[in-house]
């Protein structure tokens, strides 16, 4: 059982493969944050709560009791009552005050894991993962405080989450409600967390920890492209085989905040949830309100073992798609290749030309509907311009059927544009203040997903198109955040809840979309990564990574995205010279080998492409089947940094049974008078001999491992090689 509780020492332990987390009651019920980290067998530690230091408990000290909470490592801290830190909840009564104080009520362990309404979750069976519920009430509001944790043991993963349900007459406003929180003492510890911009996406960030608060946040009604919801705390020194890792990622795809304190006291609170900007919620008497997951995990081994960790969970956990186990088509979408300018005879010229080289799917992108012929109009019109899809949907996905390629297409369900036919029918639909002329971003708008009524429609205009003709694969893109917070469907007292009533519509649309077509493959989009969460991955195995292709700048897109994410879940593309975005001019077969660490597919139009990068295609169709299994499946090693060290990039893929090893080596920048670079590889089977594919080198894993394995240095920039090691 990997969740017990000692009775007589008031102590609940979790216990994965690789870790323990504790959890102490007080004689007054507090419920205390004991212990996370490496595997205990022993589990009486309930000295670490430092009960018996002054100030003491407040049942033997009641004079000091604001300076006891402040202090003491509470597992869910509640603001108002004396504990000064971040807190983690904050209620406030019908009297207008705020403050709510939780003692601990009851248990219960349960296998296998309960799903949260409406939200996205990880899963899993009795054999998997065990549940532990602690049960606490505030006697004085009539407020019961579930707080759940999920012991995953494979995948050395702890989830938590918490639901406040009111067992009262009297309505409360949660004016905060976070997820997770972890009191602990500080190691010196850095903060390590993901940053960006559009286009630059998940660039990895660290900093020493000062005293006071440091946080990422988001107040955008999306994660964003600026920050992301991780944060981990690591020690000095931590790379990628050493020192220890404190890892929080929520898996919501709205409003977030990650924070970490340092007090007075030398302690650190860690924080995660819902950003409390302009988040309020009316809780009646007899209903509930469910906070979403935050995923935990910790490793003593660098920040590899905590990739490798949540790589392994949200392939296993959180991915409920059935490509989540298969290759994904190989597509070319028109979008770099055409962006508005297209028609179906161009379509199907791209299409002809795909198939010759191995291509599986043609996406048709923005542009295939009302009047949309630039990105200022349409939005909301879901009808196909047969101006320009001449024959209409029908026919073209037919055509496109019988040259042998799947078929996908685009949309933006969640926007309305003000020059569109439903804007002029339903104004009211937009989120809006009334009175005040609303912010256009992309000249739209934002669809009020509070409205029962706003979901159905922007569902049925996905749904009506999908049911008429047989599409395989759609992309959802959301290209705008959220401003002019107002809701023409939500009563005064309510307008606070728009932030996440919306999330909360849009996971209802993608869990009826997936339902109804359980065969589609489901990409999320939001200007390229905004929205790359592990929210969203409950309902799509594959997010688009970045709008950014470029070879070089996806190398650090790419090396933060899989810091923490599955590389099958990371839409990469090849596109064209010099890159849209940079200007940068990459050789073709690094593009390829760059795209080939994710989903992979084409943006470009391939009726113009020079025949030496046409004939390059048809390899690199074939390098994917060749290897997308060991790169889907198997483990992940960073070898070196382009981001740290400036001029080269280097990772590699290792089978779960140490078979075979794929390693990508991207010399960005030549240098002058160079030697061959010494790089250690990993994961390997010591005792093994493995053979590099077409030489007749050999060597030992334990050779390749410490003493290393020599990448000749090439003439120019951006040049890149595959290196394939089999077991012999």
């Amino acid at each position: 059982m990997s969740v017990i509780y000692n009775e007589t020492r008031r102590i609940f332990k979790l216990d994965t493969e690789n870790t323990s987390y504790l959890i102490g009651i007080s004689p007054e019920g507090y419920v205390g944050h004991v212990y996370y980290g490496e595997y205990l067998e022993d589990a009486d530690a309930y000295y670490l709560l430092r009960t018996e230091e002054p100030p003491f408990t407040p049942s033997v000290n009641e004079r000091e009791k604001s300076s006891f909470l402040d202090f003491f490592p509470t597992e869910y801290p509640s603001g108002g009552v004396g504990d000064y830190r971040e807190s983690c909840i904050n209620v406030r009564n019908e009297a207008g005050c705020m403050g709510s104080e939780f003692f601990y009520d009851s248990y219960e362990i349960k296998t296998g894991k309960p799903s949260l309404d409406g939200l996205p979750a990880s899963f899993g069976g009795a054999e998997d993962v065990t549940t532990l519920e602690i049960t606490c009430v505030d006697p004085v509001l009539n407020l019961k405080l579930i707080l759940s944790y999920s012991a995953f043991e494979k995948e050395d993963v702890i989830t938590r989450s918490v639901k406040i349900v009111n067992t009262g007459k009297q309505q409360v406003r949660l004016e905060k409600v976070y997820s997770a929180c972890l009191d602990m003492d500080n190691e010196n510890f850095e903060l390590l967390t993901l940053h960006g911009s559009w286009g630059r996406e998940r660039h990895i960030q660290r900093r020493v920890i000062c005293y006071g608060k440091q946080l990422v946040s988001s107040a955008k009604g999306k994660p964003g492209h600026q920050e992301h919801p991780f944060i981990a705390l690591v020690t000095p020194g931590t790379n990628q085989q050493q020192g220890r890792v404190y890892g929080m990622h929520f898996v919501y795809s709205g409003n977030f905040i990650g924070q970490a304190e340092l007090t007075q006291f030398d302690t650190v609170r860690m924080v995660m949830g819902i950003h409390q900007e302009e988040f309020c919620w009316n809780l009646r008497g007899g209903e509930s309100f469910q906070a979403p997951e935050v995923v935990l995990t910790f490793s003593e081994e660098g920040l590899g073992k905590m990739t490798r960790s949540l790589h392994d969970f949200y392939r296993q956990h959180m991915i409920r798609s059935k490509y989540k186990d298969q290759k994904r088509p190989i597509l070319i979408n028109n979008w770099e290749a055409t962006y508005f300018d297209f028609n179906t005879e161009k379509l199907l010229d791209i299409a002809r030309e795909a198939k010759k080289d191995g291509i599986e799917m043609l996406v048709m992108d923005d542009g295939w509907f009302g009047k949309r012929n630039s990105d200022n109009c349409s939005l909301g019109d879901w009808f196909v311009n047969e101006d320009k899809i001449n024959g209409g949907l029908k026919h073209l996905v037919e055509e496109v059927k019988k040259i042998g390629l799947k078929f996908g297409i685009w949309f933006e369900p969640e926007m309305i544009s003000p020059d569109s036919e439903l804007y002029k029918v339903h104004p009211e639909w937009a989120i809006h203040i009334e009175g005040r002329k609303a912010t256009q971003i992309r000249q739209q708008y934002v669809l009020d997903l509070s409205n029962p009524e706003v979901i159905d429609y922007a569902y049925e205009s996905v749904a009506k198109i999908l049911r008429s003709v047989s599409i395989d694969y759609v992309k959802w893109d959301m290209n705008r955040e959220l401003s002019d917070l107002g809701s023409s469907y939500l009563d005064k007292d309510s307008q606070q809840e728009l932030f996440h009533r919306y999330v909360l519509g849009l996971y209802k649309m993608q869990e009826r979309l997936i339902t109804e077509f359980p065969d589609l493959l489901l990409e999320n989009c939001s200007g390229g990564g905004a929205r790359f969460d592990p929210g969203m991955l409950y309902y799509s195995p594959q997010i688009w990574c970045s709008d950014d292709t470029d070879a070089v700048e996806r190398l650090e897109i790419q090396e933060g995205t899989a810091l923490i994410y599955p590389l099958s879940t990371m839409g990469a593309h090849v596109s064209v010279c010099p890159n849209h975005s940079v200007g940068r001019i990459t050789p073709f077969e690094t593009r390829g080998h760059v795209a080939l660490a994710g989903t992979f597919g084409y943006e470009l139009d391939i009726t113009k492409l020079p025949e030496e990068e046409r004939k390059m295609i048809k390899e690199q169709t074939e390098m994917y089947h060749k290897y997308n299994d060991l790169v889907r499946e198997g483990d992940y090693y960073r070898i070196a940094s382009f981001s740290e060290n400036g001029h080269y990039d280097c990772y590699m893929e290792v089978a779960k049974d140490k078979s075979e090893a794929l390693v990508t080596y991207v010399q960005v920048r030549g240098m002058t008078n160079n030697k061959s670079r010494k790089l250690k590889l990993q994961g390997l089977d010591p005792k093994a001999i493995y053979q590099l594919e077409g030489t007749e080198e050999s060597y030992s894993g334990e050779i390749l491992m410490k003493g290393g394995y020599l990448f000749k240095d090439f003439w120019g920039d951006a040049v890149s090689r595959l290196y394939h090691f089999m077991k012999k």
